[in-house]
C-alpha cells in the first residue's frame, strides 16, 4: 500500500508536467487518466492477489495453515463470552473479576465478522453459501 501512496502524491506533478511536454490536449488528458488510474489499478491488484491467498489458505488440509482463521474466530469469541457473561455472572456472586481488555481485539474480531458488512453482501446475493 506504500506503493500506491507514493503513486498519489506523484499524480499531481506529473500531471502538470504532462502539459509542458505534451501539446495533444486529448493525448495529455488519457496519459493523466491512466496515470490517475494506475494507484487504483494496482490496489486491486494487490486485494485480488491477497484473495487467491487466502482462497488457497482456507481450502489447506493442515490445521496450522487453514486453521488460523477459526483459532483467532474462537480465541476473539471466547473472549467476548468472558467478559460479556462469564465476569457479570461471577461479580453478582462475589467473585472480584477484571473483565478483558478488548480495545486491541475488537478490530480483529470486527474485521472477521466482515466490517462494512460485505459478508451479509455476500450472502445476500448468493455468492458464498
Amino acid at each position: 500500500m506504500k506503493t500506491v501512496v507514493m503513486i498519489e502524491l506523484l499524480i499531481g506533478p506529473v500531471a502538470s508536467l504532462l502539459e509542458k511536454l505534451i501539446p495533444d490536449k486529448d493525448a495529455r488528458e488519457k496519459m493523466a487518466h491512466d496515470i490517475a488510474t494506475l494507484a487504483e489499478r494496482q490496489a486491486h491488484e494487490q486485494i485480488m492477489a491477497q484473495a487467491e491467498v487466502n482462497k488457497k489458505e482456507a481450502s489447506h488440509r493442515s490445521l496450522f495453515v487453514a486453521g488460523w482463521r477459526p483459532f483467532i474466530g474462537w480465541a476473539c469469541g471466547v473472549a467476548m463470552v468472558n467478559n460479556f457473561i462469564l465476569v457479570p455472572y461471577m461479580n453478582v456472586f462475589g467473585l472480584d473479576v477484571v473483565p478483558l481488555d478488548l480495545s486491541t481485539m475488537m478490530p480483529v474480531l470486527l474485521g472477521m465478522l466482515g466490517l462494512g458488512g460485505m459478508r451479509s453482501y455476500e450472502k445476500k446475493n448468493g455468492l458464498t453459501k
